[in-house]
């Protein structure tokens, strides 16, 4: 599944964006947030020289109905927020795409990573465009999966063993033998076990190149 870097750039009309441009400083951290009938609710961590300060703007700005402060420390508190303009949050919901927690806003620009369908991805950016917030991609790939899903237990020891002791470096610094005996399996053992390993890593790597143009190979 396709998995995409956006970075947003928030409108002064909602708190987020004006306030982190206001305290250069400032990094606000959205923790968790989901929408109301009428607007949003979310838990923020708000860094900065001055976080009282941050905190007291955050509370007389138009788009926020209620700020409490759960936690305070010398450099930031933990805030629980409501707002009528939650702009981020009806985008990602109108394009029925959870939002993932935690991201991050400095600057008036917030950086979200997602893992969704191409089609889920452009009507996320369609909802975006609708409601005044541009953005730019940063990247859009297709994800290779972990190797906890992609490799057995014994394929990942001994591939980790193999990273490990040198044996894929240039020059080689591990040989087979060696890798052989440090995992305690037969040679021939090792060597099919990393086949099988580097065949399926090769071949789920090649999947998520087929949706790109081949080059053209002049002979």
């Amino acid at each position: 599944m396709p998995e995409a870097k956006l970075t947003l750039t928030i409108p002064e009309r909602t708190w987020p964006g004006e306030i982190t441009r206001a305290h250069d400083d400032a990094t606000i951290r959205i923790l968790a947030a989901m929408t109301e009938a009428d607007g949003g609710v979310g838990l923020a961590e708000i860094g900065a020289r001055d976080p009282e300060s941050v905190v007291a703007d955050v509370r007389a700005h138009d788009s926020v109905d209620d700020v409490e402060v759960l936690q305070r420390g010398d450099r930031e508190c933990l805030v629980q927020f409501r707002t009528h303009l939650p702009l981020l949050l009806l985008a990602a919901r109108d394009s029925g795409l959870p939002l993932e927690m935690p991201f991050e806003i400095s600057d008036g620009e917030a950086t979200w990573t997602l893992t969704a369908s191409q089609d889920a991805i452009s009507e996320l950016g369609d909802q975006l465009s609708a409601l005044g917030v541009s953005f730019t991609v940063d990247y859009l790939q297709q994800e290779v999966g972990g190797s906890e899903a992609l490799l057995t237990d014994r394929q990942r020891t001994i591939v980790r063993e193999a990273i490990d002791r040198g044996y894929y470096d240039t020059p080689r610094e591990c040989s087979l033998t060696q890798l052989a005996d440090a995992v305690g399996l037969a040679k021939s053992t090792v060597s099919e076990t990393l086949h099988r390993a580097e065949e399926r890593v090769m071949k789920q790597f090649a999947a998520g190149l087929e949706a790109e143009p081949r080059p053209v190979i002049e002979g």
